[in-house]
């Protein structure tokens, strides 16, 4: 794992090829090729999936990146767009969307943390500021919907698998790290590990305070996590416990209006802190218990088994706001969820060589349970006007296997058959407090089984150790989460949970290039979808689209330039339109065509003095609700820069980073209501220019 975290994203890929060459001429004086100790928290493909486009955010690239959040990093990745609704400086509310989904990102992009899935079953996917960031070993991201046989459903616009630290072979160590910055905000960091023979342990933790760029938006936050090791040569036993604590208060839109019946305001640009939910709020506790083992059965053959237990507890409750219908702050829900998820993962790693080919790859099952139970009521205290109670149990089997052939051409060919079962109930009480507008009836109970399949065919070929190139394709599949299901039906409407799995079909090629400092990597891809899952918040009723179509460019660029001097960069065009149906032809909506990256980092003076730049820019797309594509409010195009100075002397370390330099005014959501001349747009102010400053030492 160490040696990952000093490799360049782009340039992973070379050095990945180059030891496959290696490995496989050594074993021309070999019958098998012994695998590397798996450490049972790691991916389960190693060095990518074979003809997918990767790279990775390695710790040093996290340690320096003058961006504020995880999301943000990412978003500097081609063909990764962010969404933020609350402006908070952690990332907490903001979804990161892979090949273009729009809203529904958090569901097309599956997130894993060690090898494992992470997302949940609700609408909420994956919230990266449930990691300490202290606590990451590297991102990996893999594009494309080949992750899928691999690891199930969702997969269907990539993979992120976040790799977290551990102290195996570690010194007794530890650090601690305090910062503030604009508005108000504080945090603490603290990490340790050592390890004594066998044995190793680490523990992270984390806190976070601020006030936030909008009123109604403080955040605080709680992490810590634990982890503990026991490897030999022939095998290794680890246990980690994560847990996490966040209260958020939700500031909610601005209004942009023009017409008769709307008016004429523009709180963007009047008010942008401002807020008309001053008392809207949203709380969540998370923990995760993980444990496995890994066994050398025997030459280049490895058997792992592990699993873990998740629960998430959250509340939300909203008001009238001011200005409404209804007196202002009249309570207007109030909602109450347990999420419980428990997995088992036996799988088996494989390396054998006969002769000039090698085949490598895995196979194993993959067990999931989850529960969900959730009560809707008015307000707090009072009872529920619905209980939904949902089950969901998948079973999966799997294999993903790798043949290289004259140590320049690697194939992989998988395949996956995934069982779903889901049952859902609906406990109404028609005597509970309801809103002036009333509440829907009992929904339909549903019983459902189905059987799916994913599919993987990929191909490397690598001319010389510094031109390859790569091709895929692949079948997925997704499967409609909880939130889908229970969705937000017009009122007096029964809840029908029964929707349609989305299904995607893609094809995918590309170059990597290497010229000693140098590193390129380039694809094209075409991406088809059936039954795309999407929730519309003009009805407020989620469905299956009409066919969609995903297609575009991705291009990442790395060059050191000297030894002291490192310069990156990303551009991407991306087009998600309808394929038929009444908006045939248009795009999907918060999608944007182009967006890029550039950055660099200089060691101005050894360690003392180091300086790293980014910018990042995002062209405009349609907002949310506007599938017509009639334009009159698309959300504009927009460049952040961000800054950071650090240095570290000795055991001490310190860092000023300042976001969003040029203090640009800019949203990236908006909910087009517009209706009958009236123009209606709810847009998501982010902050302007901020700054946070760290200091630390190390032990």
């Amino acid at each position: 794992m160490g040696t990952f975290s000093r490799i360049a994203g782009a340039g992973l890929a070379v050095s990945t090829l180059l030891a496959q060459s290696a490995g496989a001429q050594d074993s021309l004086n070999n019958r098998s090729v012994a695998l590397p100790a798996i450490d049972v928290s790691s991916t389960r493909t190693g060095g990518g999936i074979t003809g997918a486009s990767t790279s990775v955010i390695t710790a040093e690239d996290l340690e320096r990146a003058p961006e504020s959040s995880l999301q943000d990093i990412l978003s500097r990745e081609a063909g990764i767009q962010t969404t933020s609704l609350y402006g908070s400086v952690n990332g907490t509310g903001t979804t990161v969307d892979m090949r273009g989904f729009g809203v529904t990102a958090p569901s097309n992009v599956l997130v894993l943390v060690d090898g494992r899935r992470f997302n949940d079953s609700d609408l909420t996917g994956f919230d990266f500021s449930l990691i300490p960031r202290n606590s990451i070993e590297r991102i990996e991201i893999t594009r494309g919907n080949s992750g899928a046989v691999l690891y199930g459903d969702g997969a269907v616009g990539g993979v992120i698998n976040v790799v977290t630290k551990n102290g195996v072979g570690a010194r007794p160590n530890a650090r601690v790290e305090a910062g503030f910055g604009s508005y108000n905000t504080r945090e603490a960091k603290v990490s340790a590990s050592t390890s004594f023979g066998p044995f190793s342990t680490a523990v992270f933790g984390n806190a976070f305070e601020t006030d936030g760029y909008r009123d109604n938006n403080r955040t605080k936050q709680r992490q810590a996590v634990g982890d503990i090791r026991y490897k030999i040569d022939e095998a290794s036993v680890f246990f980690n416990i994560a847990a996490d604590h966040l209260d958020q208060h939700l500031p909610g839109p601005r209004t942009i209006a023009d017409g008769p019946f709307v008016g004429n305001v523009n709180e963007f640009r009047t008010n942008p802190r401002g807020t008309n939910y001053p008392l809207d709020k949203f709380s969540r506790d998370n923990i995760a218990v993980r444990g496995g083992f890994t066994r050398s059965l025997w030459d280049g053959i490895e058997l792992t088994l592990d699993g873990s237990l998740r629960r998430k507890d959250t509340t939300f409750a909203t008001f009238n706001p001011i200005g409404g219908f209804l007196p202002a702050n009249t309570p207007s829900a109030f909602n109450e969820t347990t999420l419980s998820a428990a997995s088992i993962t036996p799988r088996v790693n494989f390396d054998r060589s006969w002769g000039d080919w090698r085949v490598s790859g895995i196979a194993g099952v993959d067990f999931y349970k989850t529960n969900y139970q959730s009560n809707r009521a008015l307000f707090q205290g009072a009872a529920p006007n619905h209980v939904y109670d949902f089950d969901q149990t998948t079973t999966g089997f799997y294999a993903q296997p790798t043949f290289t052939f004259r140590n320049d051409t690697d194939v992989s060919l998988g395949g996956r058959i995934q069982r779903n079962s889901f049952s859902a109930r609906d406990t109404f009480d028609p005597t509970a407090p309801a809103g002036p507008f009333g509440v829907n009836p009992q929904g339909l109970p549903l019983d459902t089984n189905e059987t799916q399949r994913a599919v993987h065919v990929g191909i490397e070929h690598r001319f010389s150790p510094n031109v390859a190139v790569f091709a895929r394709m692949a079948q997925s599949f997704r499967l409609p989460n909880i939130d889908e299901r229970v969705g937000a039906t017009p009122v007096l409407t029964v809840t029908d949970f029964n929707l349609r799995t989305q299904r995607s079909r893609d094809y995918e090629g590309g170059l990597r290039l290497n010229w000693n400092r140098f590193d390129v990597q380039t694809s094209v891809y075409d991406m088809y979808l059936t039954d795309e899952l999407h929730f519309s918040p003009i009805t407020f009723a989620n469905t299956n689209l009409d066919p969609t179509r995903r297609y575009g460019v991705e291009t990442m660029v790395r060059m050191r330039v000297t030894d002291s001097i490192r310069l990156r960069g990303s551009a991407t065009h991306t087009r998600a339109v309808f394929r038929s149906g009444p908006f045939a032809g248009n795009d999907v909506t918060e999608v944007a065509r182009w967006t890029g990256s550039a950055g660099a980092s200089w060691d101005v003076y050894q360690k003392y003095l180091m300086l790293d730049v980014g910018a990042r820019f995002v062209g405009k797309r349609y907002p949310d609700g506007d599938e017509a594509n009639l334009g009159g409010s698309m959300i504009p195009a927009y460049a952040l820069v961000d800054v950071r100075v650090g240095g570290e002397i000795d055991r001490f370390f310190w860092s000023f980073a300042v976001q969003n330099l040029f203090d640009k005014h800019y949203y990236d959501y908006a909910l087009d209501q517009s209706f009958a001349g009236n123009q209606l747009v709810q847009t998501y102010p982010q902050p302007g220019r901020t700054f946070m400053m760290r200091a630390g030492a190390k032990f």
